[in-house]
């Protein structure tokens, strides 16, 4: 129907109508599920467009009509596929820029001549996003049909990979916001650009022929196992062994290449074969999730051993949904590609899957879409586009966030989860009560060492340890995350002991960046932290989930001891809940493998490269200090320390997991020592080029007090009390931060190389210093004006320098700093240098790097600390906390010089300041008195120094709220203070004989 100035009549003939339909090229799943939907509109009468990169059969194959016109163009890109199961989320941005972005002004002008061409009265989108902009160009309606947006996805690729592609997002939201409405498919996911929303069953292809008919065309008895392996087209290099199935079981292969050799015991199926029959001959189904698989899983009631796909949002939505409904057992990746399928698909087999919702979705949504070409209003037009533009962006920035935080989720996301479930939040002693919680938490554990300190968060960990082993329904909305707490419930031995520690992240006040350059630092250890929970069995003793058993069997050896961990909060991440391996994996020979050998192990699964900070501080523990695990470990790791924000959430799992490792293994290690083996782990083993001061203050740090440390490498200075009328925050952009990411790497880059110059050039004015005073000087040797100002005792200590920071400000200005360019390629550097003296980054040739920017910062930064620390117990006036906030400004604007601030950052860095000078111009006095960016900088969060008083907690509320009205994101606020691992020490935990279920056997499998 076309859009005109009085749409208050029927532009349109109800009896034929004319549809485009465009399909994203992404996958075969769009293209099949449009099939549904174009089916039944052909069948009423109309004529449908599909626009497509899929083949023919893809559509011709269920519908052969004159009516169906296909056109082959592809509009989109959908996510680049490093594999089967990997997305190149870079790459995926790339080629949607030369895709969709820079031909946009063609692609628009060609679609809308073809549009008026023929006349369409409809445009649908199954979920191009460049259709909807063409059908307003053309005053033609659009709506489109989807279970996920294409903003949604790209948000999280642009955090991760490709800041520089932020502009796609933009365009793709405004793109949808041209839509008059959404039908909501089942499984989706928060789509905030949409501003109207209809939800539809199931879109699902039928089945013509029954089980027994399939069977016998294939060859196949009735009493055989099959199981249907679809990962949407069979990948170079994964060979398929006899080996892998079951005796007596049986593999129908989809997508297999034409000259791929199979065993006998698979089956190559044609390119064009159709699925649905296949799902009806089958036992099960082995693949990656898509929508595609999910639905028709789900329809037909076929279990399905998924494996998880990377990087592809989508995913954990689908996901839930299929476990909700009991349909779905997760593979290991690692099990997948060694054939270690066995345990996977006889538990398929005990699934009894109940989706019990509609599954003719395609036929709903043609005669909405009838409905809607012929001129029936759907759209309430309750939201501005500009308000739904403004979501698709924070779209991105929620992906990943605190548990326990939903309060300030914004309703378009909360609609979404709630709908699936995410996160379980551990019960809150406002509500339940101090007292009665630390009264059931003795009721079921004997704690026979440690103490609680009055911890609340620790007491609410302990009451989610005693209640893993009780039943649970799968479908209760209580109840979620069931697959982490089945697992968890399995993991434990209850009558053996069980140690517990407590890790909290940092609040980086002053210091940041500058720690791997030798600085003082000065670190609070904020109250959100991380528990892990580790029990040691003899292998005989301990409970292994089937895989495992299976991969043990597989290698022909007894009970060995193994690894299992689970981590609560996976979904939060889309990574796998549980991780397993033998301990003998991590040996070669006689000895640990290199950190080499395992960042490559833990890297091969990024669904589970998590496990790297949990796993790799055993191998730290056996590599450092000689240490041999003869006997079996259990982790259980819950953190309320989100990640991505800037408070070290990678450094209190590390710090919790390796003290209660240590703790059950009898382990006497220091703090500090304690967090210099952790850095190991991140540096070597995860991979991140962080410096010490993250696993020194969730290691060492006191409650209520600033840990001052010099980062050379890891020296305790003091622990300096926070004055009683200073107060610290710490305020959440909502953009993640990463220290593995490219910008924090190739500063630190930059910072070393600045060392080497300034070394260098040292070394270079040294070897000019004349050996007596009388020498004749020649050629360009200094004068004797240039010795006397330069000194030999300074050249020589600066021709050594360790620390960058070790080098004064005077001393940087004087000598060096005209020396440093703006920025050299890493080929050039390399060239003139060789090296640049740091052990974690690798200096890539082709990249130009900043130099004289981070250069500079540690060096400044090192003398701010000082001062910052020394004015801390200066006099108690606010020309003191003036000073003190000047100083964290300073820092702030010089992260922003090093390329490391964000968007988000400065906005609430401006809004302190806003309130800052409001204040001073009302009243002359403020509350608020200083704000910088935390940590590794690229988003995070932001510290504020303030009063303690209620009035600056009232105008932190306040900025708090003004950046969500500006941005659609509620940031999370950190406040209040806990202690460090150290002082916490563990808890050594047995439960009590007589407590309900200390004596289940409850059998559970995990997979």
């Amino acid at each position: 129907m076309r859009i005109t100035d009085r749409d208050d009549g029927v532009c349109a003939s109800r009896e034929h109508l004319v549809f485009a339909y465009y399909v994203t090229g992404h996958g075969f799943g769009h293209a099949t599920r449009v099939v549904e939907v174009v089916r039944h509109l052909i069948a009423a009468g109309h004529d449908v467009h599909v626009v497509t990169g899929a083949p023919d059969f893809v559509f011709t194959t269920e519908i052969q009509s004159p009516n169906l016109h296909i056109r082959k163009v592809l509009l989109d890109c959908g996510a680049v596929q490093a594999d089967a199961l990997t997305v190149d989320r870079l790459a995926s941005l790339e080629k949607y820029h030369q895709t969709a972005v820079v031909p946009r002004d063609s692609i628009l002008a060609t679609e809308v001549a073809w549009l008026n061409s023929m006349k369409a009265d409809l445009v649908v989108s199954d979920v191009v996003p460049v259709a909807c902009r063409a059908a307003a160009n053309a005053g033609i309606r659009s709506v489109c049909v989807t279970n996920f947006s294409w903003d949604f996805i790209y948000a999280e690729y642009v955090m991760a990979a490709g800041h520089h592609h932020r502009s796609i997002v933009w365009q793709i939201a405004e793109d949808y916001s041209h839509c008059e409405f959404l039908l909501r498919l089942p499984g989706y996911c928060p789509m905030p650009a949409f501003r109207d929303v209809i939800d539809v069953p199931l879109v699902v292809r039928r089945i013509h022929k029954s089980r027994s008919e399939v069977r016998k065309e294939l060859g196949i008895g009735d009493t055989v196992k099959v199981v249907i392996f679809n990962f949407g087209g069979q990948p170079a290099g994964w060979k398929l062994k006899q080996g892998w199935l079951p005796d007596g079981w049986l593999c129908l292969v989809c997508g297999a290449s034409d000259n791929q050799e199979l065993p006998p015991n698979f089956i190559k199926l044609a390119k064009d074969v159709y699925t649905p029959d296949l799902i009806a001959a089958s036992d099960c189904m082995l693949g990656k999730i898509g929508y595609g698989t999910v639905s028709e899983a789900l329809a037909y009631r076929l279990p399905f051993v998924f494996v998880r796909r990377d990087y592809f949002n989508e995913e954990p939505f689908l996901r839930n949904m299929l476990e909700y409904y009991q349909g779905g057992v997760e593979m290991i990746r690692r099990d997948l590609l060694t054939g270690h399928w066995k345990p996977y698909l006889e538990c398929a087999l005990t699934l009894h899957p109940c989706y019990e919702g509609g599954i003719n979705g395609g036929e709903v949504a043609a005669r909405i879409l009838q409905d809607t070409a012929v001129g029936k209003k759907y759209a309430s037009d309750k939201l501005s586009g500009a308000r739904r533009l403004r979501d698709a962006i924070v779209l991105g920035y929620q992906l990943q966030r605190a548990p326990g935080r939903d309060v300030g989720i914004p309703d378009w996301y909360s609609r979404a989860e709630n709908e699936i479930g995410l996160r379980p939040i551990l019960p809150s002693l406002e509500e339940s009560g101090t007292a009665s919680l630390v009264e059931s938490c003795f009721e079921d554990f004997e704690i026979l060492h440690g103490d609680l300190q009055g911890l609340s968060d620790t007491m609410a960990f302990l009451k989610s340890l005693s209640g893993l082993d009780c039943g649970t329904d799968p479908k209760s909305p209580e109840k979620r995350q069931l697959r982490e707490r089945n697992a968890a419930a399995a993991l434990f031995n209850w009558e053996e002991e069980i140690y517990v520690s407590r890790a909290p992240g940092r609040l980086d006040v002053m210091g940041g960046i500058a720690d791997y350059s030798g600085s003082i630092v000065l670190q609070m250890p904020i109250r959100e932290a991380c528990h892990v929970a580790v029990q040691k069995n003899h292998p005989r003793k301990q409970k292994l989930w089937k895989h495992a058993q299976a991969r043990q069997l597989a290698k022909g050896q007894g009970p060995i001891p193994a690894l299992q961990i689970v981590s609560f909060g996976s979904e939060l991440s889309n990574r796998a809940p549980t991780f397993d391996m033998d301990l003998s994996d991590l040996m070669d020979g006689d000895q640990p493998i290199s950190y080499e050998k395992a960042h490559t192990y833990f890297a091969q699964d990024p669904s589970q490269k998590w496990a790297a900070y949990v796993a790799g501080t055993v191998l730290v523990l056996m590599t450092e200090l000689g240490v041999r695990f003869t006997e079996s470990i259990c982790i259980l790791v819950s953190s309320a320390v989100p990640e991505g924000k800037g408070v070290s959430s990678s450094a209190s799992v590390e710090v919790a997991s390796m003290s209660a490792i240590a703790a059950a293994h009898g382990l006497s290690i220091s703090p500090r020592d304690l967090a210099l083996l952790c850095q190991k782990v991140e540096n070597h083993i995860v991979g991140a080029p962080c410096g010490v001061m993250d696993q020194m203050t969730s290691a060492c740090g006191e409650a209520n007090k600033l840990l001052a440390m010099i980062c050379q490498p890891a020296e305790i200075k003091e622990l300096v009390t926070i004055p009683t009328h200073i107060r610290f925050w710490g305020l959440d952009s909502g953009i993640r931060h990463s220290v593995g990411g490219t910008d924090y790497g190739s500063v630190r880059i930059g910072t070393f190389m600045g060392r080497k110059m300034i070394k260098s050039a040292a070394s270079a004015l040294l070897f000019q210093f004349p050996t007596s005073l009388n020498a004749p000087l020649q050629g360009d040797y200094m004068n004797s004006d240039e010795c006397e100002e330069h000194g030999i005792e300074f050249l020589k200590a600066e021709a050594s320098m360790n620390y960058l920071c070790n080098l004064s400000p005077h001393r940087y200005e004087a000598a060096y700093a005209r020396k440093i360019p703006e920025c050299i390629t890493g080929q050039a550097f390399i060239k003139k240098y060789a090296d640049h003296g740091d052990s974690v980054t690798v200096i890539d040739p082709k990249q130009s790097y900043s130099v004289k920017a981070p250069t500079k910062h540690p060096i400044y930064e090192n003398f701010r600390v000082q001062v910052f620390k020394a004015l801390l117990t200066a006099a108690k006036t606010d020309e003191q906390l003036s000073a003190l906030g000047e100083l964290m400004y300073q820092c702030h604007y010089s992260y922003n010089d090093c390329g490391l601030g964000s968007d988000g950052t400065d906005r609430l860095v401006n809004l302190v300041q806003e309130v800052q000078h409001r204040k001073l111009s009302h009243d002359g006095s403020s509350s608020l008195f200083g704000a910088k960016i935390t940590g590794g900088g690229s988003g995070g969060s932001v510290c504020v120094i303030g009063k303690n008083c209620l009035r600056s907690s009232e105008e932190i509320f306040e900025i708090q709220q003004r950046y969500k009205a500006a941005t659609g994101y509620l940031p999370i606020i950190f406040e209040g203070s806990s202690p460090g691992s150290g002082k916490f020490g563990y808890l050594k935990l047995r439960r009590r004989p007589s407590s309900p279920g200390s004596n289940s056997k409850n059998q559970v499998n995990i997979h």
